[in-house]
């Protein structure tokens, strides 16, 4: 129990009989009005042991703090699955913050994801100052992009698809694109998996309330032999000025598995009627969609770009062996971690075939980082250069933050679309 809790707050597994407790508590918590129980769709997702709340003894009826996790795959540079305990619907009543609740539901749920065999964790971050002081760093970036068709489309020496786009039903969205995404997520560094309650929410056949649904348009890309190669979900603003349309197109979902699958989507949004201007909430950092243009300064980066998945390592050697590695090399880490998890001195060893080892050793460190900058590295995304001249890494063999970007840098940089 941390020293600044309360004596008598209770922290444990809710049951299933508890959920609508713990629905209105997540509500409560995220500051959203309570509209109807979403009870239905909790039950959907419980898992004994895994839903977490708070309970006051001056008020043992009432939840005043949630966590939640489940077992999910976060995929590794070289395509790798990693076994990760997500985290979620983490809530702290702002009655009952400052005392320390949401250290011991942190603590308690990482203390049974390593027991359970997760080699790290992962949540998105509401606030960026809250989750460092648990070892989490962000390890991708969301970059949101504006596309004002005024200014142009795709470019017209791109040759047309050999496949097809069509429109399809919720159902066949969420039969195809599961399939879709099982194959693309194995060649995206930084993406999850996807339940199938995450499609059945996504496309309407269940609802939480207060989750603001309306059905989408979505097309799927098949290539000339048949194979669904590409998807995209879309609503439209139905805005009109002056007799005039000025309606904004938003993608909620885009998923191609090549450059023809892309071009063909991307077509087929710019050229919907009345539509001025295409929103994208998330893309990745590596996406084409501005080189696409005729004129790449019609895609305006949004305010809404931003770190987005958060990371924590549980078991450095086995998240480390799972990734791939773009140049051979040794560097020795000092890792400070005051939860023990990364704690120590490590070598990190990268051959020349790509395959690479964390393993403890007591030779000079190169490197001294805490958790959460180790985190920030471990998929790529992060800059050991960067985290250095911050004065959030510090270099102890001069020349070290360069050579371990040369080992840990990525081709293709981690990026998560979903939230969870």
């Amino acid at each position: 129990m941390s020293k600044d809790a309360p004596a008598g707050i209770e922290i444990r597994a809710v049951t299933e009989d508890e959920l609508p407790l713990w629905d209105r508590a997540v509500a409560r918590g995220f500051l959203r009005p309570h509209l109807d129980e979403g009870t239905d769709y909790r039950r959907l997702t419980f898992e004994p042991g895994r839903f977490l709340g708070a309970f006051d003894p001056h008020d043992p009826s009432r939840c005043v703090a949630t966590f939640r996790s489940f077992d999910t795959e976060l995929t590794m540079p070289g395509g790798a699955l990693l076994p990760v305990d997500a985290i979620t619907a983490v809530t702290v009543n702002s009655t009952h913050r400052r005392r320390g609740v949401l250290s011991r539901m942190m603590a308690q749920d990482l203390a049974a994801a390593k027991e359970r065999g997760s080699a790290a964790a992962i949540l998105i971050a509401a606030e960026h100052p809250i989750y460092g002081r648990y070892g989490f760093g962000p390890a991708t970036r969301a970059h949101a992009w504006t596309v004002d068709l005024s200014r142009g489309g795709i470019r017209p020496d791109l040759p047309a698809s050999g496949g097809r786009t069509d429109f399809v039903t919720m159902a066949e969205a969420r039969k195809h694109g599961a399939e879709l995404h099982e194959r693309w997520r194995r060649t995206q560094p930084g993406a999850i998996g996807r339940s199938d309650t995450w499609w059945r929410l996504h496309h309407g056949d269940v609802t939480l309330p207060g989750y603001d649904w309306k059905e989408p348009f979505v097309a799927l890309h098949r290539d000339a032999q048949g194979t669904v190669t590409g998807l995209i979900a879309y609503t439209v603003e139905d805005l009109w000025e002056a007799n005039l349309p000025n309606c904004t197109l938003t993608v909620l979902d885009f998923l191609a598995l090549d450059r023809e699958a892309a071009v063909a989507l991307w077509r087929l949004a710019f050229s919907v009627d009345w539509v001025r201007k295409v929103a994208i909430g998330n893309l990745g950092p590596d996406d084409l969609l501005p080189l696409l243009l005729t004129d790449p300064r019609a895609a305006v980066l949004g305010q809404d770009s931003s770190d987005f998945l958060w990371l924590r390592l549980l078991d450095v050697p086995a998240a480390f062996a799972a990734r791939t590695y773009r140049a051979p090399g040794r560097l020795v880490l000092e890792v400070a971690d005051p939860d023990g998890w990364a704690a120590g001195r490590w070598a990190l060893e990268a051959a020349a075939d790509g395959t690479g080892r964390c393993v403890p050793t007591e030779d000079d460190a190169d490197l001294a980082l805490d958790a959460a900058a180790l985190a920030s590295l471990h998929l790529g995304t992060g800059s050991a250069v960067r985290l250095a001249a911050a004065g959030l890494l510090t270099e102890l063999t001069p020349g070290a933050a360069d050579r371990a970007d040369l080992v840990l840098r990525t081709a293709v940089q981690a990026w998560n679309p979903d939230l969870f």
